[in-house]
């Protein structure tokens, strides 16, 4: 059997990380979150000795590789009785680069309350999977055979978080989970402070991951090694814990808001918040031109819907369809767009089907 890879994407925000360490009744601070990763790490690479391992730092604008078993740093750790060698190595280069990078932040006046660049982080580690991949490929026989190329087995993922959904990244970060199902990538997430991530629970869904809320922040490192440490190929045989409930919810194309309902362009599937009545998204290739009547339809079922799923519907909305110009709206009126779906038709994102919204699955 096969050594496992692990990339490691933690988010390195000072400001989010101040916030956790004042937060009650758990506070974790981090240098105390460092410690227990380490820990987590140097029990993968004991694991097997054919573990691999890539460590990428989120900072405020930036990304960057810390460590790779790989590509193994220059320097090498000093003689000690009390360390294994490979161990040592990893705990004296992570530290090393986390202090420099934000001894860098700090000296050129960057500013550290800015979003973290996880997606360039997680995009660096697909990457840097897909080179390990291209080189297994490289080593196998199946390649000089001209066989359909090999997945590098066991790889996956492993997103720590403390920072918030940024809605501006949710293409990026739907283009890296389809960029994951080719290369059969696991993405797990974990977030360790603040509101749940609609984006990282849909990136664990996809991939088969685990998406786990740390609730109790002061045992990090039991829910690092009772749910991210087993490889995918042992998490068919074992219990392993989840979210059950996923938030399907996307971001608009025009104002980057994550939404509940929206409105979907029927040639690129582009979502808005709004009816538009041409696609921002296609006019280039194919003018996608929507039809008055339609529209004004879509935006009258828009206005009765609730607020949210949970809330009952608004006591005040009429129960029978309104008429205009006494005719009463059908709807069958609407011409078909590809697929028998009317042009910029409304796509419920919350798992919901209310006033002929169509369900997300």
């Amino acid at each position: 059997m096969a050594g496992s890879h692990l990339s490691v994407v933690i988010d390195l925000s000072p400001s989010q990380w101040h916030l956790s360490s004042l937060h009650q009744p758990y506070p974790l601070d981090i240098s105390a979150f460092i410690s227990q990763l380490l820990a987590f790490l140097n029990a993968h690479i004991a694991f097997k000795h054919e573990n691999t391992l890539a460590v990428f730092g989120a900072f405020p604008g930036k990304s960057t590789l810390l460590y790779s078993s790989a590509d193994p740093p220059a320097e090498t750790p000093s003689n000690d009785a009390n360390y294994f060698p490979p161990l040592k190595l990893v705990d004296s280069t992570m530290m090393h680069r986390i202090v420099q990078n934000l001894e860098t932040l700090t000296q050129n006046n960057g500013d550290d309350k800015a979003p973290s660049a996880l997606v360039g982080a997680l995009t660096k580690a697909l990457c840097y999977i897909n080179r390990l991949t291209l080189e297994f490929n490289a080593a196998t026989t199946n390649a000089t055979e001209g066989l359909e190329p090999l997945a590098l087995p066991d790889s996956r993922i492993l997103i720590l978080s403390v920072s918030p959904d940024q809605t501006a990244s949710y293409i990026p970060v739907m283009n890296s989970i389809f960029s994951a199902q080719k290369l059969k990538v696991t993405i797990d997430a974990c977030q360790i402070y603040g509101p749940d991530t609609v984006f990282l629970q849909q990136a664990a869904h996809l991939t088969g991951g685990s998406y786990i809320y740390l609730e109790r922040r002061d045992a990090l490192l039991q829910y690092l090694t009772m749910a991210f440490l087993p490889p995918p190929s042992v998490r068919q045989t074992i219990s392993v814990p989840t979210q059950d409930k996923i938030d399907f919810r996307a971001a608009c194309f025009c104002h980057k808001n994550i939404i509940d309902v929206g409105f979907v362009c029927s040639v690129c599937l582009s979502i808005f918040c709004q009816p538009v009545p041409v696609c921002s998204t296609c006019r280039q290739v194919l003018l996608t031109k929507f039809p008055f009547k339609t529209l004004q339809r879509l935006n009258a079922a828009r206005s009765s819907l609730p607020s949210s799923p949970s809330q009952p519907r608004n006591s005040s909305a009429p129960s029978s369809p309104q008429k205009t110009n006494g005719r009463t709206p059908s709807r069958t009126e609407a011409p078909l767009g590809p697929g028998g779906l009317p042009h910029s038709g409304s796509i419920s994102l919350n798992n919901s089907t209310t006033n002929g919204a169509i369900s997300s699955r």
